[in-house]
């Protein structure tokens, strides 16, 4: 099973720089693509991907328009889909969608930046403690994979350059890595850095200052998987050379 996940930063816009193409294309086809920013409410994603053959649509829009969201899009119709985690707090951004498989359960998460000034950093630590109990209950049922923007650099070797950005900028702050390190050590794998121990290598990369040519960034989209599927794991990757957006697809390979 092939998944691939990406922050579209929006839905319309990516879709009208060549997605459905690059599904055929430069994505070959995954078992599932999960979006996050869709930025469009569940009825416009499905409207905008109306060309795209072949895949089951779910989403999870945010109350306000043209802000957040997330969605499954996957080849086979999953057992079930939940969306939110049950806190009327968290639950108004369409942040959380869960998709159950049959031997796995399917989570893809935009997580809340904490903004400029570390502004949300309170509300962000609150979600991530909020979010980590919320995998930890689905991981009672079946094993959990997590994809999505978690919006932090875990280690150094994830961020171009973390001297500048550490406690200082969102993202890289001391309460996000260790937001990270908690669901980790829940009996989560990063899959990629499982795989790849040394490779630098970013999913996001700001439009700005020619950043993408330059090769600064940061890794902030992840596959994070149960350890009870972790031999299963044959492949993590951050398509890099993929277009279209200012975050990269990452994918995992489950046997």
């Amino acid at each position: 099973m092939r998944i691939v996940s990406w922050n579209v930063n929006g839905i319309r816009a990516v879709v009208g720089k060549g997605f459905v193409q690059q599904v055929d294309n430069e994505l070959h086809q995954p078992d599932i693509i999960c979006l996050q920013e869709t930025k469009a409410q569940d009825d416009q994603i499905v409207e905008t991907l109306a060309e795209l053959n072949g895949y089951h649509i779910f989403s999870n829009s945010a109350v306000k328009k043209g802000y957040s969201g997330v969605a499954i899009l996957s080849k086979n119709a999953p057992l079930k889909v939940s969306a939110d985690m049950g806190i009327n707090a968290h639950d108004q951004e369409g942040r959380v969608l869960c998709a159950e498989y049959d031997d796995f359960q399917l989570v893809t998460v935009y997580t809340p930046n904490s903004q400029n000034g570390l502004a949300r950093l309170p509300y962000r630590k609150q979600w991530d403690a909020d979010f980590k109990n919320y995998i930890v209950a689905l991981e009672k049922h079946k094993p959990v994979v997590i994809c999505g923007d978690l919006n932090v650099a875990h280690q150094a070797i994830d961020i171009a350059r973390p001297k500048d950005n550490y406690n200082k900028s969102a993202g890289y702050t001391q309460d996000e890595i260790d937001g990270l390190s908690n669901i980790l050590s829940a009996g989560y794998v990063d899959s990629f850095r499982m795989l790849h121990p040394e490779e630098v290598k970013y999913s996001w990369r700001s439009f700005r200052m020619n950043a993408r040519d330059r090769n600064i960034g940061w890794r902030i989209d992840y596959f994070i998987v149960s350890k009870a599927l972790q031999n299963r794991i044959s492949g993590a990757d951050i398509l890099t050379a993929v277009e279209g957006s200012d975050h990269c697809p990452v994918t995992l390979a489950l046997a």
